[in-house]
This record gives C-alpha cells, sequence and structure tokens, in this order.
C-alpha cells in the first residue's frame, strides 16, 4: 500500500520502521512530510510539502495536536480525495479530524513505543468506519502487536491512557526493583541487569500463561516465603493498586483536559 505520512516524530518513525521491517509497507511507497529530515528508512522520501501524482491508500497525521489547524490549512484541500486518514493526535476524535479534513474516512488511533518490535498496542476509534477502511486499518495496524478497535470513545480514551503510558511506566518499575537490588547489596550494574532480566521473562511468562497474573505471583510465593513476604508489603492497605490507580487517573484527566483543548 502507499503511504503518506504528515509528521513523523518518534512514534511515527517506530511504526514506520516496524511496517518496512515486516514488508507491510515497501520504503519507495511511502513519502514523509517533515519540518527537518529524521533517520528513517532507506527508500522512503522526505520533503517539506506533499508530493505531486496520485493520491495514496493511507495518510498518517502525526504532528503534535495543536498543529491540527495549522496542517489543515496546508494540506486540506489536496487530501480531500483521500480514501483514509488515520491519525495519532492525542485528543482529537473521528469528528475533530473530519471538520478539519472533509472527505477520508478519519480514523482516531492510540499506539505505544513498543510497536516498533511488533509488541506494542494500537487502540483505534472509528465507529463511523465502514468495514473496507477498517479492513485496510488493520492490514496496516496488526503488524505493530495487539490491535483493539473502541465504537465507544471513553473506553477508547481510557484504553490509551492505559496501553500509551504503560512502557514508561513499567520502565520506571524497573529502574525501582534494580533500585531495591542496589539497597540489600548488589552493585548498580547486577542491579540492573538482574531487574530487566527478571522483569522480561515475567512479561513473557505472563503472556504465554492462561492463567491470570495474580495467580501467577501466588504460584512463585511459596506460604511464609521470601517472595510472600514481599507481596505482603506490596498488598497492604493495596499500596500497589492504589498508587497505579492514581496513576492512571491522572493520565486520564489530563487525556480528557487535552481531547477539550483540540475541539477548542
Amino acid at each position: 500500500m502507499r503511504l503518506w505520512m504528515i509528521g513523523c516524530g518518534n512514534m511515527g518513525s517506530a511504526m514506520l520502521r516496524r511496517w518496512v521491517d515486516s514488508g507491510t509497507v515497501a520504503a519507495a511507497d511511502v513519502d514523509v512530510v517533515n519540518r527537518t529530515d529524521r533517520v528513517l528508512p532507506d527508500g522512503v522520501r522526505q520533503a517539506r510539502e506533499l508530493p505531486d501524482g496520485p493520491l495514496p491508500d493511507i495518510v498518517v497525521l502525526g504532528v503534535k495536536p495543536q498543529q491540527l489547524a495549522e496542517v489543515a490549512v496546508r494540506f486540506a484541500a489536496r487530501l480531500a480525495d483521500a480514501p483514509l486518514l488515520v491519525s495519532m493526535l492525542a485528543g482529537c476524535d473521528p469528528a475533530t479530524l473530519s471538520a478539519a479534513f472533509p472527505g477520508p474516512v478519519a480514523v482516531q488511533t492510540m499506539p505505544n513505543l513498543p510497536v516498533e518490535l511488533g509488541r506494542g498496542v494500537v487502540a483505534i476509534h472509528a465507529p463511523a468506519a465502514p468495514a473496507a477502511a477498517r479492513a485496510t486499518v488493520d492490514r496496516l495496524m496488526v503488524p505493530l502487536g495487539l490491535v483493539e478497535w473502541f465504537d465507544d470513545a471513553a473506553r477508547f480514551a481510557a484504553a490509551g491512557a492505559l496501553s500509551g503510558t504503560a512502557p514508561a511506566f513499567v520502565f520506571r518499575v524497573i529502574d525501582a526493583l534494580a533500585a531495591g537490588g542496589r539497597a540489600i547489596g548488589l552493585s548498580p550494574q547486577e542491579a540492573a541487569a538482574v531487574a530487566l532480566a527478571a522483569v522480561e521473562g515475567a512479561a513473557v511468562m505472563a503472556a504465554a500463561s492462561d492463567r491470570t497474573p495474580a495467580a501467577l505471583a501466588d504460584a512463585v510465593a511459596s506460604p511464609g516465603g521470601m517472595t510472600r513476604e514481599g507481596l505482603n508489603v506490596l498488598d497492604a492497605d493495596r499500596a500497589l493498586d492504589t498508587l497505579f490507580e492514581r496513576t492512571l487517573t491522572a493520565v486520564a484527566r489530563r487525556g480528557a483536559e487535552m481531547a477539550a483543548a483540540a475541539k477548542g
């Protein structure tokens, strides 16, 4: 499929590398419009304006949400007959996108950074999209990882809040585990290596298991053992659950603020 990308920052670059590496899109079929050139897969064309010639199968919008009006002024007329507009702009729902870019079927997505490895999550919201458009978007997104469609806007926002921010929080958890390792006597290098490998192995095990993470934790924790003693600390007064509930509530609140700002 032919692809145009308007804005290709960290997330867009991660997605593009995976699409090219997986063979979903050929580099020669991609045109990127960026303010400055970035390091992109060999063969991808970069410019400051959209190319001449026929419109692509999909236009991917990856600018900052506050730049929506600016890029619409520049490109909406040119893209009026494009079949699909896939947006990564936080807070910009399909109605907002369609108002800015009349014509294409507007699809709102929220990917997270592990898409570059094909292990990401892509939440999608486009309740009015016809079946053919959904099939095309699926074909583009499935190589990136787990793809979930949400017709309900509130559930889409919640899924995006969780998946989009979770990698950053897991990175912090890895660091926190390493700090705990240092506190009980490991060197910084040893603690970092052990914490990272342990989290990676646990995540792979959880993904492959038909048991819940809670059941797996209980299976590791023998009564009266070391793991159970540590879980007692995390479980006291729902300490860990409460921390992440507060964290994601703050994330969701900020997401709602950004969505309101995008609608003007």
